[in-house]
């Protein structure tokens, strides 16, 4: 990509940004840094500090700081001299042996796939239609709006009318008498957390006098229902080979033939009824044929879930994709810092040397030998319930995952001091901090560019750690190593852990792919073969 084309895009992303905030629009991606504010009350303030900025009664500081530093960042590519952005020789080089690098290339395409892919956020996922147009013609786009459109708006009555409108109805109303006239759902129409499924159910098959399996080919074994009132529960009946067996809501075993022979002849019977009104009229209140409900955690390609639900009735597919989202903002978020901490200590440990040196390596041996999680649980613990979140714990993550790198970064800015060119600029009167970032630092890029992948892992193994231990992100973000936990806790449901596991091992892999490749070519002893 162009120095330019990337400079407009950088700035077209701010203004679209701004103007979405301004009048309370949701963009996908976009909109993050205002949402971020929203979550967390210290990123906003209140409207006295700019009134023309404030949405929602406050002003979302961080969000604005974000959308100022793209346009700074799109500025400052357009206005300096494209020489200064101009490829070496070497790193030409390395580019091209990163692509001859077949697995390494193709996992990278993959990975920036997925990352495309969870940019486009409530355009995949969520219970908001992504547009509606109503009877009268009137459209509406709900996804794209951070207000709220209660039911009354699409003529739903009771207290339908004052909640929040559900899509998914409203989905299932199309071309109804009174319903819309056109609902476009995401592809995925399930918020990832917080938005439980019904139960799905399939419908038994009755042949002579005997209940099939939905497929109709073999008798069926276990708890059927049978249902009213738009698929509420009315009676539970447990089936051996197809027939009657055991007891209905706490009937004795001694009511067994009895109820089998008036089953057979279409009459109802129940004496652990516990309802409003008499056992009479609500067995005379019409029934469906028999039905398998899938209490939750429901397995794959039920009630129109894909990859199945988890325990609390989420969609694994939704809860997966949210999941992804999570971990590309974690690794974005915490990535710069750690670089930021790491890099400017190893880099004056191996510069300054002395007594800064020696005392550092004191306090990072000392810190080193504390379990990196077990500490990061410790001070969890100190956190209040309610500032916990994606920011809190990424900070937390952040005080100790610098230190990996420092010695790394120290021996190579001592090698790279010693060097010739460092005393030609020192020689002309350069400073140490002029040396530092001007010289030494550009050095460095192979080790820091080899680094990013492995550190990328680390913080996704480390969140899904963490939220595995119960210590992570709140129930409100889609996290991957609850899921997991989820799953191990009920193995007789293994699509719940083999999702989480599947998602955690693609994942990694192309980051470990993508790793191996960026090692083999800044190697110069391995610039020859590649798979």
């Amino acid at each position: 990509m162009k120095k330019n084309s990337l400079a407009l895009i950088l700035i077209a992303a701010a203004l679209l940004s701004s103007v979405a905030e301004l009048r309370g629009w949701l963009l996908p991606t976009l909109s993050w840094p205002f949402s971020v504010s929203r979550q967390l009350s210290f990123l906003s303030a209140p409207p006295e500090l700019c009134p023309a900025l404030a949405a929602d009664g406050r002003v979302h500081w961080f969000g604005w700081m974000i959308v100022v530093l793209l346009i700074a960042t799109g500025f400052y590519l357009l206005l300096r001299p494209s020489s200064r952005f101009k490829l070496s020789p070497q790193a030409r080089r390395s580019i091209t042996l990163f692509r001859a690098h077949k697995r390494a290339s193709l996992s990278l395409l993959l990975l920036g796939g997925l990352v495309l892919f969870a940019a486009a956020d409530q355009l995949i996922v969520g219970k908001r239609a992504l547009a509606v147009q109503t009877e009268q013609g009137e459209w509406f786009f709900p996804a794209f709006q951070r207000n709220i459109i209660p039911g009354a708006t699409f003529g739903l009555s009771g207290n339908a009318a004052l909640a929040e409108t559900d899509y998914r109805a409203l989905h299932a109303a199309l071309g109804k008498p009174g319903g819309p006239q056109f609902v476009l759902m995401p592809l995925i129409p399930w918020n990832p957390t917080g938005d439980p499924a019904p139960y799905p159910m399939e419908k038994l098959v009755v042949k002579d006098g005997l209940l099939y399996t939905p497929d109709g080919t073999s008798l069926f074994d276990g708890q059927a229902c049978r249902l009213f009132r738009n698929g509420e529960v009315h009676l539970r009946i447990r089936y051996r080979r197809g027939k009657p067996d055991g007891h209905v809501q706490g009937w004795n075993r001694e009511r067994r033939e009895v109820y089998s022979a008036l089953w057979q002849s279409g009459q109802l019977l129940s004496e652990s009824y516990s309802g409003e009104g008499s056992t009479p009229n609500f067995l005379q209140q019409s029934t469906t044929d028999h039905f398998l409900v899938h209490y939750h955690p429901a397995p794959p390609f039920t009630g129109g879930h894909l990859l199945g639900t988890d325990s609390a009735g989420d969609d694994i597919a939704a809860y997966l994709f949210g999941g992804l989202q999570v971990n590309i903002q974690a690794a974005i978020f915490y990535l710069p810092f750690i670089y930021a901490i790491g890099l400017s200590i190893g880099m004056l440990m191996g510069y300054w040397g002395g007594t800064f040196d020696i005392v550092t390596q004191r306090f990072i041996e000392i810190l080193s030998q504390l379990p990196f999680l077990f500490l990061v649980m410790i001070l969890t613990d100190f956190v209040p319930v309610s500032l916990r979140g994606m920011f809190v714990t990424l900070a937390l993550m952040i005080i100790l995952g610098w230190m990996p790198m420092t010695y790394l970064i120290r021996t190579a800015t001592m090698r790279e001091k010693a060097r010739d060119y460092v005393a030609a600029a020192r020689s002309m009167g350069a400073g140490s901090l002029h040396i530092l970032l001007r010289h030494v630092l550009p050095n460095l890029s192979p080790i820091i560019i080899t680094l990013i992948p492995f550190s990328v892992a680390t913080v996704v193994l480390s969140l899904t750690s963490l939220d595995y231990l119960g210590f992570g992100l709140p129930d409100s973000y889609a996290a991957w190593g609850r899921l997991l936990n989820d799953g191990l806790a009920k193995l007789s449901s293994p699509w719940v852990a083999s999702a989480a596991v599947g998602a955690l091992v693609v994942l990694l892999l192309l980051i470990t792919f993508i790793g191996e490749g960026v090692r083999d070519v800044t190697d110069p002893h391995r610039h020859s073969h590649y798979e």
